[in-house]
């Protein structure tokens, strides 16, 4: 029987490479489905570089983008195995799920602690390379990592609660090169939240039975047939308010055009989604990576044109 867990890629490098001992910490901290850290990441990258754009930076700072990179594998992990910990009795329970390392016997609940604070140790680490403010603004969203598991046991709206927390990052990645806060560093994180809301309650489709069977709540179930036009109204939001932060750190027309090609990509997202199709689902929401890379990219190649111009 296969132990690839429902939504990893067939052939992740975890199940494919990774020494036996290690595959099941590997795939608590989600090593073999990558895709969460890398939309973790981009809010990171984005605000950074839009930090450095609204000082006339010319190009990215190359050491803050790699602690941005192993921070957020990392603290996603870290994030991935508290949350396994507290579903552990649901996990079991769905299809999705149930092949996961506690649920499947493959760890116990105190090695699964010991390496999530493992995780968080190393995340501290990389938060401490940055200047105290950012320190204490990364220290902040600790609550909102402890308390995110529990919400969809009483809310419809769960996702909300992890846009607020995933997307933290947008404030980290601007007070890392600023030490302070500007009005763009908010209209992004309130950006990256919608966005976040719109590509969870896809995600969340592909569970929809099980969390009706088991008493959970989710965006998928609350909208149900109205989720396409729900997600309209999110993505339209998250591109105004990109566009407006970006106007805000004084962005040129190269940043404007890839978030014009970021309006299609979610467009396509929309158009094209089947909410009873979980294979169809989970390409769509894997797709947001390629937001992460445009806005990201763009941003990059924004700052190096106005530099170029003088």
């Amino acid at each position: 029987m296969s132990r690839i867990i429902a939504d990893a890629p067939a052939r992740n490098w975890v199940d494919a490479y990774a020494p036996a001992a290690l595959k099941p910490y590997f795939k608590l901290a989600r090593f073999d489905r990558p895709i969460g850290a890398w939309l973790l990441l981009f809010p990171c990258w984005w605000s950074q570089t839009l930090a450095e754009r609204s000082i006339g930076q010319a190009f990215p700072d190359l050491w803050l983008v790699a602690l941005f990179l192993v921070g957020a594998f990392v603290m996603r992990g870290a994030g991935c195995t508290w949350n396994d910990i507290v579903d552990r009795d649901y996990d079991g329970r769905v299809e999705r799920t149930a092949l996961r390392p506690i649920p499947s016997g493959q760890v116990s609940v105190r090695q699964t602690l010991g390496f999530g604070l493992g995780l968080c140790l190393v995340g501290f680490l990389v938060l401490i390379q940055l200047n105290w403010f950012t320190v204490w603004v990364g220290i902040a969203s600790l609550g909102l990592v402890a308390t995110y598991p529990f919400f969809k046991r009483f809310t419809w709206w769960p996702q909300v609660m992890l846009g607020l927390t995933f997307k933290w990052g947008a404030l980290v990645g601007w007070t890392a090169v600023t030490g302070s806060f500007a009005p763009a560093t908010f209209v992004l994180y309130a950006a990256c939240i919608l966005w976040t809301i719109g590509y969870d309650t896809i995600y969340a489709h592909q569970d929809k039975e099980d969390d009706a069977m088991l008493g959970l709540k989710s965006t998928a179930l609350r909208l149900g047939e109205a989720t396409r036009p729900a997600l309209v109204g999110f993505y339209a939001g998250a591109v105004v308010l990109w566009m407006l932060a970006a106007w805000l750190a004084g962005a040129g027309p190269v940043l404007f055009a890839v978030l014009g090609i970021v309006a299609l990509q979610l467009a396509w997202q929309v158009a094209t989604l089947a909410t009873d199709d979980s294979a169809n689902c989970l390409v769509r929401f894997r797709s947001n990576q390629w937001v992460g890379w445009l806005i990201f990219l763009g941003t990059a190649a924004d700052m190096a044109v106005a530099a170029a111009l003088g």
